[in-house]
């Protein structure tokens, strides 16, 4: 396992979850991270939590990017962050992303899902999110 010191390339899982396979938004925002210096890695389509979760232990993420438009993002989001713990992977960030209603965005931060950014975001403050979410995490 790598040191997750401050100095070192954010590497991110942009993962396509579920059976959503509207994938032009998760693409984008590869590259777009890709662009901000970030080391990139894509799930694919149809990725399940438990994919998820094993794609996050063996790259040795510093995020996860979530991304889903076909609203199960209250049942799939949080089983993600469970998968997470269950390896015992504590220091990832895992952000959400997808036509998410305001009302649930409360729900998923309190299940460790934090952003919960929809449609129109710009790539900037979603990649600060990001950055700014992982540099508290490699501070603990």
């Amino acid at each position: 396992m790598k040191q997750k010191t401050a100095s070192r390339k954010i590497k991110i899982l942009v993962a396509k979850l579920g059976l959503d396979g509207h994938d032009r938004g998760a693409l984008v925002l590869c590259r777009g991270f890709r662009d901000a210096g970030m080391e990139v890695i894509y799930s694919g389509l149809f990725a399940t939590p438990d994919r998820i979760a094993q794609i996050a232990e063996d790259e040795d993420v510093d995020a996860v990017a979530l991304s889903l438009l076909n609203g199960a993002h209250g049942t799939l989001f949080p089983r993600v962050v469970k998968e997470l713990k269950k390896k015992g992977i504590n220091d990832v960030l895992v952000v959400g992303g997808g036509t998410i209603p305001e009302e649930d965005k409360k729900i998923l931060e309190k299940s460790g899902v934090s952003g919960n950014f929809g449609p129109g975001t710009s790539l900037n403050d979603i990649t600060n999110h990001i950055r700014n979410g992982v540099l508290k995490l490699r501070k603990l």
